[in-house]
This record gives structure tokens, C-alpha cells and sequence, in this order.
């Protein structure tokens, strides 16, 4: 896709409705749908899926909710041509997410992008290029960013309220089940299937990967780690006050069930800064024996205290050996909201999860299951963002795109 030369197309007036197309809107999607509607002098006009029943079920809801038909179309091509679209919504599946929100950018409109921003990291670079090429607001869809009891944790955190913090572990202890074995089909009526497969090499159809179980396998997803693990990675490095990724890293994991799965359902990743700062990773498919009653969530390890981070919007703090109680707070926040508030003024700086979080927080999860995948210890060089004197490792920063869907190096 061409880059166009588009002008902001909103009017600069605070009446002036900010019109949002949602692309994917088979699970997270409907979120999206539900988020925007709420965020005030915003409309939800289109909604594009490839899957036409999934399409035209979600119009229908919509149509029933709001009083008013909507927009549909099935390729997201079609969505970035539309002039009077000022931002998309990205929730398809990772395969997608990078490459949907750079032709979005060089459509000159403005992008939410589900997490992780991206399904490889030489993509996700491409992202951060591509958003500041073309001056969009890219926000990025980890939204305990925009939680006021996690901004408050971050803020005493640096104020030294635990002490010198050097270590932080996120914790992905969900409850799954084993998704079984299921054979080849032919393609689904109405599932236009080579747009939803889009960059990644063709495959053929199978049921136990559209349309959720392609986060376990390679080519479309990233596992756990990549998806509910990226709020745990982004919490680490915000927490941790890093913005450059880690330098050594090791990981090791298992498939626990023998099902339809490519990627570990079991894993323990640990990932060394260049600044002495360690992010552990825990990723398993059960929540009994949680550590510090927290099943999803974060824990950071002051010389003084612990902070704990519970799911997306809840802290506590426990002091010295004894863990006496400290500072708590739950309290929530409207991601939506803040990506809309940066697109009415034309200001990153109001962003609470700028396009730089897809990147990294992607990248900690990319760097993980890179390790696990080769079984040994790696090195990387954050300012390259190379792997040092390792041609395997660096083969596996990328992947062989499918034309026309190409992430070029060029954006």
C-alpha cells in the first residue's frame, strides 16, 4: 500500500466527532467497540472483519445496541481508503497487528493497536519508524497504563517507597484447558481466509486455529508470554523504569498438554539489563499457589519492601521480612479515553501507552520465547537490537512475509 499524504481530517473544534473504524472484531473487538461508543464526541462508524458471519453478527448487535446500522467490510485495505475514517482500532490476531497499524499510519490516520504491538521485533521497529514518519498517534493497548492506582504504585516506587528496586517478576497464572486435536478442513463459507492469514505463510484451514487457538501456534501468535503476559512484561519494564530492552536472557518451558499447541503453556523466562535490573517472567495454565495471593499480576522487590501488582487496576506494599502492610489502592482508568484525548490535540506526550511500549513490552516477550526456542542462554544488543555473534538467534528477529502482505524495511 501506497503512502498517501493525508491531513489530520479532524476539524480542530472540541464538537468535532473523532470516527473510528474497529478492525477484528471477533473477540477483543467487540472491547473496542464497546470502549469507543463510551469515550464522549467518539463514533464507532465501521467494523471490518474477514469472517462475514462474525461481521455481520457484531453489526447486528451493534445495530440493536446503538439504533443506527454501521459499516461493514471485510478487507482492512478498503477500511484505510475511506477519507472520512480519522483513527482505526486494531484487534485482530498479533500475525496482523504491526502491519495493520503502519499502512493505517501511512493512511495518515491515527492507530489503537491491541497488544502486542507486534508479532516479531524487527516489526515492531518498523512500527515506532512508521509512527513517527508519518506524525500519528499510536497508542498501544496496555491499559494498566492508564490505571491511577499503577500510575500512583510507578510514582512511589520512584520516590523510594520500597527501596532501591532492582528486580521485577510478572505472573501469568492462568486457568486453561487443553485444546485437543483437530484435522485439516475446507476453508468456511464466508471466511475470507487469505486475508486473515495476511502476512503469515499459507497454512491450510483448521478449526483449532481460527479463531482463538492461533495464539499457540508460531506463525499467528506468541504464545501466553505474548498475550496476557504483555501487561506483566509492559508493568516491568514501566515499573522498573526501563526503556531499552534486556541483554541477556535465558527461558525454559514446556507444552503441558499434548494438544494442537506450538508454543510452551509452561515457562519461566529471566531477562538481565544492561543496568543490573532483572524482569522474571512465570507463565503456567493453573492459579493454585499463586505467589502473594496473585494470579496475574507483578511483583517488584525493593531492598526495603515489595510492591504488588494485582491484574490491572489493584497495589499493595508489604514491608521489611514481617510484610507489614503499606500504601494500597484500586483504582481504574480509561485507556480509550486517553488514546482520544491525543488524537483531539495532536500530543504523544498525553499518551499513557505510546507506539515506544509496543516495542518493548512486545520485544521482552519476543526476546523470551526467542531463548526458549533455541533451549540456551542468549545475548542482544539493545542499541543494534542484534543478537551478538549469533546468526540463529538473529533469524528468528523476523520472519518470510507473504506478498502482498510485506512488512517493508522501508516504511
Amino acid at each position: 500500500m501506497s503512502a498517501l499524504s493525508c491531513a489530520p481530517l479532524l476539524g480542530g473544534s472540541a464538537n468535532d466527532k473523532i470516527r473510528i473504524a474497529v478492525i477484528g472484531v471477533h473477540g477483543r473487538g467487540r472491547d473496542h467497540i464497546a470502549g469507543f461508543q463510551g469515550v464522549r464526541d467518539t463514533e464507532v462508524v465501521m467494523l471490518c472483519d474477514p469472517d462475514e458471519e462474525v461481521l455481520r453478527s457484531r453489526a447486528g448487535s451493534f445495530e440493536g445496541r446503538h439504533g443506527r446500522k454501521i459499516s461493514t467490510e471485510t478487507d482492512m485495505r478498503r477500511v484505510f481508503e475511506r477519507k472520512d475514517i480519522d483513527a482505526v482500532s486494531i484487534a485482530t490476531p498479533n500475525h496482523w497487528h504491526s502491519l495493520a497499524a503502519i499502512w493505517a499510519c501511512q493512511a495518515g490516520k491515527d492507530v489503537y493497536v491491541e497488544k502486542p504491538g507486534s508479532h516479531n521485533l524487527y516489526e515492531g521497529r518498523k512500527l515506532v519508524e512508521a509512527t513517527n514518519k508519518y506524525n500519528r498517534i499510536v497508542q498501544h493497548g496496555v491499559q494498566l497504563r492508564s490505571s491511577a492506582a499503577l500510575q500512583e504504585a510507578v510514582e512511589l516506587m520512584r520516590k523510594g517507597a520500597i527501596g532501591d528496586v532492582t528486580r521485577a517478576k510478572g505472573l501469568v497464572y492462568r486457568s486453561r484447558q487443553s485444546i485437543g486435536k483437530k484435522a485439516d478442513m475446507p476453508v468456511p463459507s464466508g471466511l475470507h481466509y487469505e486475508l486473515w492469514e495476511g502476512p503469515a505463510q499459507d497454512r491450510p484451514f483448521n478449526p483449532n486455529i481460527v479463531h482463538y487457538n492461533w495464539h499457540w501456534r508460531w506463525p499467528y501468535g506468541n504464545g501466553e508470554i505474548g498475550n496476557q503476559g504483555i501487561h506483566e512484561t509492559d508493568m516491568c519494564m514501566w515499573g522498573l523504569g526501563l526503556t531499552t530492552l534486556p541483554s541477556t536472557i535465558t527461558a525454559e518451558g514446556r507444552r503441558h498438554f499434548d494438544d494442537d499447541r506450538e508454543t510452551p503453556d509452561v515457562m519461566t523466562a529471566r531477562l538481565e539489563h544492561a543496568s543490573k535490573k532483572t524482569i522474571e517472567i512465570e507463565v503456567r495454565p493453573w492459579t493454585k499457589g499463586a505467589e502473594e495471593d496473585t494470579p496475574v499480576g507483578n511483583i517488584f522487590y525493593g531492598s526495603e519492601g515489595i510492591l504488588v501488582v494485582r491484574h490491572y487496576d489493584d497495589f499493595r506494599i508489604l514491608m521489611g521480612p514481617k510484610r507489614e502492610p503499606g500504601p494500597k489502592r484500586h483504582a481504574g482508568g480509561n485507556h480509550f479515553a486517553n488514546f482520544i484525548d491525543a488524537v483531539r490535540a495532536r500530543d504523544k506526550a498525553l499518551q499513557n501507552g505510546p507506539v515506544e511500549t509496543a516495542h518493548t513490552a512486545s520485544g521482552v516477550a519476543h526476546l523470551a520465547n526467542i531463548a526458549y526456542r533455541l533451549h540456551r542462554e542468549v545475548k542482544f544488543d539493545p542499541a543494534t537490537e542484534r543478537f551478538i555473534g549469533d546468526d540463529e538467534a538473529n533469524a528468528l528477529l523476523g520472519r518470510q512475509y507473504r506478498e502482498p502482505f510485506v512488512v517493508p524495511e522501508k516504511v
